[in-house]
């Protein structure tokens, strides 16, 4: 699949750690084509299509990937000759232009909740002379006239797995996508469909993707120190946000809903944000040298508290990577487990 007929002309390439720069085959086309071939991701949407692309915007809401976490991805999915693979996310088309390569037109469907997007997606395939299925719709609810798939695809990050994936894919596939809960970092996971209705299966890596927009993170709110319970603790905040990524799992998992922000404040000073959905927060400060460090709590919960005990049971536990946990999905809802989908984790 020739990278540069799925990338826009203005190419902004994409950084998570800053803005992206524009790179335009108009002006440049060496350096548009490098950045194309590059492994990293094109911006290809700004504010859900609120303006230009050429513009920029805020936030990022449409990409083409970066070819290794493709690569990764579409490894972990395991696709066979035979199989028939739905794909959350169509984004430019690349992805499903490379699944459509490898098992045939009629075996993939991609949908897609932008009408935008989706347009540039078949217009896209065409020119590669491929014509998978591509429709619009809310990837949430999967696609029902197609199913039952083998593989499902995700290229969008979730905290909580729709049901509908595991109910249109059959059992024994796959179903492979980035779980996103907030706190830390993601993770590429993946599940097996068994014969019960049931996802199991266990985390494979890192993943940073753009958010199903149904499960889309709100902007954090300032919070004010005054308008908070102090307090202190003695676990460095640092070590708890950063500590590895079986942590992030352990934390994610015992404290439903939390997320992070780690904001570098200079001179080796760190502050840890903490919130959830329902209002509470707080602030963790590090500085370096310090014995103590100071906690600000508010809300319906004290986030720090249960964060901290979360991380202590993680350390109790023998500080387990995050290859020994898993997730199960069912009709109810999710929970992770650790070793075995017998021993769920509970906060």
């Amino acid at each position: 699949m020739p990278r540069h007929v799925f990338a826009p002309s203005a190419a902004w390439v994409g950084r998570w750690d800053g803005p992206a720069r524009l790179v335009r085959r108009d002006v440049d086309e060496e350096a548009w084509l490098r950045a194309v071939y590059s492994d990293v991701s094109i911006v290809t949407q700004f504010d859900d299509g609120a303006g230009a692309l050429e513009a920029g915007g805020e936030d990022f809401t449409s990409s083409l990937s970066a070819p290794g976490v493709v690569v990764a991805f579409l490894d972990l999915l395991g696709v066979r000759d035979h199989q028939r693979v739905l794909e959350v996310g169509t984004g430019t088309g690349w992805t499903a232009g490379l699944l459509a390569w490898r098992l045939g037109d009629e075996s993939v469907t991609s949908v897609e909740i932008d009408a935008g997007v989706v347009r540039e997606a078949r217009a896209n395939l065409r020119d590669a002379g491929l014509g998978p299925g591509v429709v619009e719709g809310d990837g949430a609810d999967g696609w029902e006239a197609g199913a039952p798939y083998d593989r499902v695809h995700v290229t969008c990050g979730v905290r909580e797995v729709p049901y509908a994936w595991i109910r249109q894919t059959r059992p024994g596939g796959r179903v492979v996508f980035p779980w996103m809960p907030g706190f830390a970092f993601g993770h590429r996971a993946w599940l097996t469909v068994t014969g019960d209705g049931r996802g199991i299966g266990r985390f494979a890596g890192n993943a940073g993707y753009m958010m199903l927009r149904s499960q889309r993170f709100g902007d954090y709110a300032p919070a004010v120190e005054e308008d908070a319970e102090p307090g202190e603790t003695r676990v460095d905040p640092r070590a708890v946000a950063g500590e590895s990524y079986g942590c992030d799992v352990a934390v994610a998992g015992l404290v439903p809903g939390v997320t992070s922000v780690e904001e570098e404040t200079g001179g080796g000073c760190v502050r840890l944000h903490l919130r959830d959905p329902d209002g509470a927060w707080a602030l963790v400060d590090f500085e370096p040298g310090r014995d103590v460090f100071p906690v600000f709590q508010a809300g319906p919960r004290r986030l720090w508290t249960e964060v901290e005990a979360a991380y202590l049971r993680w350390l109790a536990w023998g500080s387990p990577s995050r290859d020994r946990f898993g997730m199960t999905v069912t009709p109810t809802g999710q929970h992770l487990w650790l070793d075995s989908p017998d021993n769920p984790i509970t906060p």
